[in-house]
């Protein structure tokens, strides 16, 4: 359904676990050099959360990238964050890391239904478009299993820090 992951093969990845050891005040993350996570529990239809999650992306990324690659970042997280509050009725699980390979940002959510990409209808606002987003802007993207015994799906997408 996605971009295939290096070396050709299915891009798919299990959800790394929580760690507040990495985490600073109010979840965000701590720097070490070009390094950083956070992670950050998304209430069931709570859309306040969009604008929040973007604000600790920003803090993240502050010295990362190319021109526009924090954007692109932002976008994109938002994409994904604002999927899982309207298209499922449970909370989800956002999980930003920042390494030396670039951006991961990966949602996880309890419900089994697999996001499809669609074509967005002329006359139907701005719905059906995030993901065509995400798979044109994004280095590599897809949907995989949680792992670890876990139920429903992670959405993840990555960015380099290269230039757009």
């Amino acid at each position: 359904m996605g971009r295939q992951g290096p070396g050709g093969g299915p891009a798919e990845a299990g959800v790394p676990g929580r760690h507040p050891e990495n985490e600073g005040p109010e979840g965000a993350a701590r720097r070490d050099g070009a390094t950083g996570q956070f992670t950050r529990l998304l209430g069931k239809s709570d859309l306040r959360a969009v604008p929040e999650t973007r604000r600790a992306l920003r803090r993240l990324l502050l010295h990362w990238g190319g021109p526009g690659r924090s954007e692109t970042a932002e976008l994109l997280l938002s994409e994904l964050v604002t999927n899982a509050l309207v298209h499922t009725d449970r909370d989800a699980e956002l999980t930003a890391t920042l390494g030396p390979r670039g951006l991961r940002v990966e949602v996880r959510d309890d419900t089994e239904r697999r996001p499809q990409l669609r074509v967005p209808i002329a006359d139907d606002g701005t719905n059906g478009r995030g993901l065509l987003l995400v798979q044109s802007l994004a280095d590599a993207w897809g949907v995989a299993a949680p792992g670890a015994g876990r139920t429903g799906k992670v959405v993840w997408f990555e960015l380099d820090g290269g230039t757009v």
